[in-house]
C-alpha cells in the first residue's frame, strides 16, 4: 500500500514538472531570438553610423549633372540706415536737418574655373548719379527710399577675374572692375572711399622674407574714364609694404605707394563722379562747366602699430599723403585708432580717426563719401561702433563731425548714421 502511494505521488509530481521544463525551454528559446533580432539590429545601426560618419569627412557626393555647384559659391549682405545731417550755413545758422532712410543690397558670385583662375561678379543696389540715370556713384551703394515706393535700380558692382597660379604662391592677377587692390591702413578712406571699385589690370604679391617679416607689392594701371574726342584719363598705382610680427599679437606695418593720374588736367568733370553744383568736390578748376587746373601725383606714406589692451586687440595708424605735382593746398592726413573687434554675438569694436584734406591733396570724389559727401577742402572727427548682436547680423553707430574748408569761413556739418547689416 505504501509502495503504490509512494508511485502515485511521483507520477503526479513529474506531471507536473515536465508542463513547467518544456514551457521554460520554449522560453528560453524565444529570448534567444529575440536577443539575435536585436543584435541584428543594432549591427545594422552601426553600420549606418559609420557610413554618415565617412560621409561627414568626405562630404556630401553630388551627381554627376550638379558637379558645377561645388565650384559656385554665393555671397551678399543687406544693410538698413538711418541717416541724419545738419549743416551750418554762411550766416552762422543751420540749415534745417535732412534725414533719409537707406538701403543697400549686395550679392556676390565666385565661380572656381580651374586651380588656377576664378571669375567673380557682384551686383549691387545705388542711385543714378546726379543729371545721368545711366551710371551710379562709383563710391557708394547706398539707395535712398523715396519717389513714391518706386522700383530701384541694381548695378553690375564687380566683374573681374582673378589669376592666382599654383607654382607661383602669393602671386594674384586681377583684370576688370575689381575690388581696390592697394591696402588701407586702418581701412582708411583718406584716398580712396571703401566702395571704390576700379577698372583695369592690378597685380599683388607677397612674400615671407624671415619668420617674423612679409613684403607685400601691388600695382595698376585703370581706366578713369574714355574721352571720344582726346586722350583717354587713366590712373597709375604702386605700393609696397612690410609687416614686422614682434610677437604675438603685437607687429608693426609700414609702407608707401605712388598713385599717378593721367590727362586729368585740363579736361572737364568726370561724369560719372561729379555734378556741376558739387565744383569739382573740392579740387581746383576754372569754374562751372570748366575744366581742372591741376594735375594729381599722390605720394603716400603710412603705418601701423598693433598691440594687446586691457585683454583685447587695440591698433593705431597714420596716413600721410601730397600731391607731388602741385606746391599749395597739396597735402591730407589722417590718425586714428580700432580697439577690440566685433566678431562673436555679443563683442564690439570701437574706432576713431581725425583728418584733414586741402583742395588738391587727392582727388575729390574718390576719396570718403560720407566725409562731407567726398570733398577735399575738409577736416574734422569720426567715431564708429560697432556690436554683433547675433550671428551674421551687426548694428552699426557712426557720428563725424566736420568742417567745411571750402568758403570764406569755415562751416560745421553733423552727421549720425545708425545701421543694421546682415550678412548671408
Amino acid at each position: 500500500m505504501r509502495k503504490n502511494s509512494v508511485f502515485l505521488i511521483t507520477v503526479i509530481v513529474l506531471g507536473f514538472l515536465r508542463p513547467a521544463s518544456t514551457a521554460r525551454a520554449d522560453e528560453l528559446s524565444e529570448l534567444k531570438q529575440q536577443v539575435e533580432t536585436q543584435n541584428m539590429t543594432l549591427s545594422q545601426l552601426q553600420q549606418r553610423i559609420a557610413g554618415l560618419e565617412a560621409e561627414k569627412k568626405e562630404g556630401i557626393v553630388l551627381p554627376g549633372s550638379l558637379n558645377w555647384a561645388e565650384k559656385i559659391k554665393i555671397s551678399g549682405d543687406f544693410r538698413y540706415r538711418h541717416d541724419h545731417t545738419d549743416k551750418e550755413d554762411m550766416s552762422g545758422g543751420w540749415e534745417n536737418g535732412v534725414d533719409r532712410h537707406r538701403v543697400r543690397a549686395r550679392l556676390m558670385i565666385d565661380a572656381i574655373i580651374n586651380g588656377d583662375w576664378d571669375v567673380a561678379v557682384r551686383i549691387a543696389s545705388g542711385s543714378g548719379t546726379s543729371g545721368n540715370s545711366d551710371t551710379a556713384s562709383p563710391i557708394s551703394t547706398n539707395q535712398d527710399l523715396e519717389d513714391a515706393f518706386s522700383s530701384k535700380h541694381l548695378w553690375l558692382d564687380l566683374a573681374f577675374f582673378k589669376w592666382h597660379p599654383a607654382a607661383k604662391e602669393g602671386l594674384n592677377v586681377f583684370g576688370g572692375k575689381m575690388k581696390n587692390p592697394f591696402y588701407r591702413v586702418g581701412k582708411s578712406q583718406l584716398i580712396w572711399d571703401g566702395d571704390l571699385n576700379p577698372e583695369g589690370i592690378a597685380v599683388q604679391y607677397a612674400r615671407p622674407l624671415s619668420d617674423v617679416d612679409k613684403i607685400s607689392l601691388r600695382a595698376g594701371g585703370f581706366w578713369v574714364d574714355e574721352s571720344g574726342g582726346g586722350v583717354d584719363t587713366s590712373l597709375w598705382g604702386a605700393q609696397a609694404h612690410l609687416k614686422h610680427t614682434i610677437g604675438k599679437p603685437d607687429y608693426v606695418i609700414a609702407g608707401m605707394g605712388y598713385y599717378d593720374y593721367g590727362n586729368l588736367e585740363g579736361r572737364g568733370a568726370l561724369s560719372t563722379t561729379y555734378s556741376a553744383t558739387e565744383n569739382f568736390y573740392g579740387n581746383t578748376n576754372t569754374g562751372a562747366g570748366g575744366v581742372y587746373s591741376r594735375d594729381y601725383d599722390i605720394l603716400e606714406v603710412f603705418g601701423e602699430y598693433g598691440f594687446e589692451y586691457a585683454g583685447r586687440p587695440l591698433a593705431v595708424f597714420a596716413n600721410l599723403v601730397q600731391n607731388t605735382a602741385v606746391g599749395t593746398k597739396d597735402t591730407g592726413w589722417l590718425i586714428g585708432g580700432k580697439l577690440n573687434k566685433a566678431k562673436a554675438p555679443g563683442s564690439w569694436q570701437l574706432s576713431y580717426d581725425y583728418r584733414d584734406l586741402e583742395a588738391d591733396a587727392v582727388v575729390g570724389g574718390f576719396t570718403e563719401s560720407d566725409f562731407l559727401s567726398s570733398r577735399t577742402e575738409s577736416r574734422g572727427h569720426k567715431f564708429a561702433f560697432q556690436y554683433q548682436l547675433a550671428k551674421n547680423l551687426r548694428a552699426g553707430l557712426v557720428y563725424y563731425h566736420l568742417q567745411d574748408n571750402s568758403g570764406t569761413r569755415d562751416l560745421d556739418y553733423r552727421r549720425l548714421q545708425t545701421s543694421l547689416i546682415f550678412k548671408f
